[in-house]
């Protein structure tokens, strides 16, 4: 090739590749500009959210400032405010200063308020498969229906069978295991059982039942009265803090641990159509305010309860295990509950199998880790 032909190609190639950088780096500009506006777009959505306020009517099932169950809620709303700057105002309504306590589920579905706190074995009238979803006797911890509700279908199923309530649930707080009750005299086999009157809700009273006890309903207030007057002879509750504070001990002495509640959750449920109206950064908000709620709420139990069962060994109160006869009786009876109510409802069946299934899985490891580890503690 000539010198000059030799020239003339490496101007037009360096031209070309000249062209096709600077085609390029156009391309990158417009790319980057294109992100920009995205950004600025994304950014102008979430300020439109902002300056728009959404009022919202939260109820519950608590007395104002309730210990942990009711100061969770209250801390949930504050955390909500401050998070959204204020562009989402929440309206708190504790027990009967709008809605009554268990009329919460109904008013939320019909849309009077938007959300309510509560817990979802109160609906089981409505549904019997909803007891399931706060936990079952010798059922899963805290820990493994947490596990269960966001990966092992739990949600899906919870939100499934709420839909037909125009309602949209989500996990507000765990009791952690609950204590098996306080009784006004010993139990020392499965005989001392029968009869008994005991104030115990949910599927822990149809097992109780199945053990000769008279499950009784009562609300919180009448409670000590009636064990005081020996109306019922025994009632759980849920753990050392709250227990103390209802003063139980001074009227039944024996404290048992427990086997019905190993961990029942507690509920923030929407109406669906409020829900629905949320912006996107607003649901945000309020799910990741909802889940540290839950997690909050857990730890709360766990350190309250610890601190309240020092100063209950100070009062003398008289710790007891449940006998071995009751325990292999309650495991019968659970049995034989849940064979009948499998066969009532489908719902029902489809998340014990759910649950059961997921708690077989979760066991392989607990057995040889965190049961191993307490037992050598």
């Amino acid at each position: 090739m000539k010198r000059r032909d030799f020239l003339k190609t490496s101007s037009t190639i360096a031209a070309g590749s000249l062209l096709v950088g600077c085609n390029e780096s156009n391309r990158q500009a417009i790319d980057y500009s294109k992100v920009k506006e995205k950004k600025l777009a994304k950014q102008k959505s979430i300020n439109i959210n902002k300056n728009k306020k959404v009022k919202l009517k939260l109820a519950t099932s608590w007395p104002a400032h309730f210990p942990i169950m009711g100061t969770g809620v209250e801390e949930f709303v504050e955390s909500v405010n401050r998070a959204s700057a204020g562009s989402i105002e929440i309206k708190l309504y504790p027990k009967n200063t709008l809605i009554p306590a268990l009329a919460v589920f109904d008013a939320a579905s019909s849309g009077e308020i938007d959300i309510f706190h509560s817990g979802p074995y109160y609906w089981k009238g409505k549904n019997t498969a909803f007891s399931l979803f706060s936990g079952m006797p010798f059922g899963m911890t805290a820990t493994e229906i947490n596990a269960w509700m966001h990966y092992g279908g739990g949600y899906e199923l919870w939100r499934e069978m709420y839909a037909p309530y125009n309602l949209y649930p989500f996990l507000g707080g765990n009791t952690n295991i609950q204590m098996g009750g306080w009784f006004r005299k010993e139990i020392n086999s499965l005989d001392d059982l029968k009869g008994l009157k005991m104030r115990v809700p949910g599927l822990g009273g149809e097992v109780f039942s199945t053990l000769g006890v008279n499950p009784i309903l009562l609300p919180a207030g009448e409670i000590y009265t009636a064990l005081e007057r020996g109306v019922i002879d025994a009632t759980e509750w849920v753990g050392p803090a709250l227990d103390m504070m209802m003063g139980f001990y001074k009227v039944a002495p024996y404290y048992y641990s427990g086997w019905h509640e190993p961990g029942s959750i507690l509920e923030l449920s929407f109406n669906h159509q409020s829900w629905k109206k949320l912006s996107i950064e607003h649901q945000e908000i309020i799910h990741l305010a909802a889940e540290t709620m839950n997690s909050k709420m857990l730890y709360k139990f766990q350190a309250e309860n610890a601190f309240a069962m020092q100063k209950l060994q100070d009062l003398n109160v008289q710790f007891r295990s449940v006998p071995d006869d009751v325990i292999k009786s309650a495991k019968q009876g659970l049995q034989k509950v849940i064979i009948e109510q499998s066969a009532k409802s489908k719902d029902f069946k489809s998340v014990y199998n759910s649950a059961e299934n997921f708690l077989k899985s979760s066991s392989s490891f607990t057995d040889v880790s965190l049961k191993r580890y307490l037992n050598i503690r």
